[in-house]
């Protein structure tokens, strides 16, 4: 077998309905709907060289650098799911990643990341193995939620949802599906424009968020309202209901964080300039009807979300009310990604 080269580029997601609690392996207790960036990606590039030896070696660089802490987790990922990778037995893998947006800016890589990885990883399972044609993107997607629960939901562009949900028959909590054909229009031209409020490691790991779901008081609540939120998200997407998706979207952000302050032990991840920038989107909502709403990861910074329509307006707010509230100034402007993953 010739040397294989293989590369893939896979986005961020933000979620709108938020995941947050797991069971078994990587398995969401409730279900989620996200946004598939398209600015905010990961640019992973890996070189398969035959061995003489019956297992693989793996080097790992990210932007030209060695990296051993993330070496490490593409090794144990691989361990830990062997079975899927017996094509990989006698190849030496070079490994080669970067990402189009700053190193410590907000956004989570791991969605990228992993689902990027996935994706070249199955591109050489298809040169191995030529019966594997084309590459199957629910596999992909199982795949990807085994690296990194949300990398489920990045192979998909425009919204995807991962759990099983009785409105969407073929849903599952093993994979995410794609919601394009029903996605209204309108959030086909969603902006997410990113306001870094800091850049600072977070205090509590995602890992570690999540297993503090595990025996919280309001844990089985908080997944019900996950349940009917993602049901009412469903039907808002498909009519084009922009006021509907305010108020979800919002709802949804604050009770993650409320999950958090009521975890034993209680953490927050937001900060005063967070909230800031909360009530200075609400104030010039209600002032101008602008559609503009906020959503939250498992950190500080601020998503705004809104149509390609509002795109001046709220650009002004930012430079003129936001960007004083952002650590250096500093915001990315996303799109929602239209095209098909590679």
């Amino acid at each position: 077998m010739n040397e294989i080269s293989v590369s893939a580029t896979s986005p961020s997601n933000i979620a709108i309905v938020k995941y947050w609690g797991k069971h078994g392996n990587q398995l969401p207790n409730n279900p989620s709907i996200s946004f598939t960036l398209s600015r905010c990606h990961t640019q992973t590039h890996i070189k398969a060289t035959p061995n003489a030896q019956q297992n693989y070696n793996l080097s790992f660089l990210f932007e030209g650098q060695p990296s051993p802490k993330f070496q490490e987790k593409i090794e144990k990922y691989l361990v830990d799911n062997q079975q899927y990778f017996g094509f990989l037995k006698g190849l030496d893998l070079e490994v080669e990643s970067s990402n189009s947006f700053p190193h410590s800016s907000g956004i989570a890589s791991s969605a990228a990341s992993m689902s990027a990885l996935v994706l070249c990883l199955l591109q050489i399972e298809k040169a191995v193995n030529s019966d594997v044609t084309p590459i199957d993107m629910r596999k992909a997607s199982m795949l990807a939620r085994l690296a990194s629960g949300s990398a489920a939901r990045s192979v998909f562009p425009v919204m995807a949802l991962w759990g099983a949900t009785h409105s969407v028959p073929d849903s599952s909590d093993q994979y995410a599906v794609p919601l394009t054909d029903i996605v209204n229009p309108v959030f086909k031209t969603y902006h997410d424009s990113i306001m870094i409020v800091s850049n600072k490691e977070k205090s509590v790991s995602s890992r570690v968020g999540h297993s503090l779901m595990n025996g919280h008081p309001l844990a089985e609540k908080r997944y019900a309202t996950a349940r009917e939120n993602t049901e009412r998200l469903l039907k808002v997407i498909k009519t084009g209901d922009l006021e509907g998706f305010i108020e979800i979207a919002e709802a949804e952000a604050l009770q993650l964080h409320e999950m958090m302050a009521t975890s034993t032990p209680p953490y927050k991840l937001i900060e005063p300039n967070t909230l800031s920038i909360i009530d200075s989107v609400r104030k010039f909502r209600q002032q101008t009807k602008i559609p503009v709403c906020f959503t939250l990861d498992a950190g500080p910074n601020v998503h705004l979300l809104y149509p390609e329509a509002s795109v001046a307006a709220v650009k002004e707010l930012i430079e003129s009310e936001l960007l004083k509230y952002c650590h250096e100034n500093r915001w990315i402007d996303d799109v929602v990604m239209n095209n098909e993953i590679k």
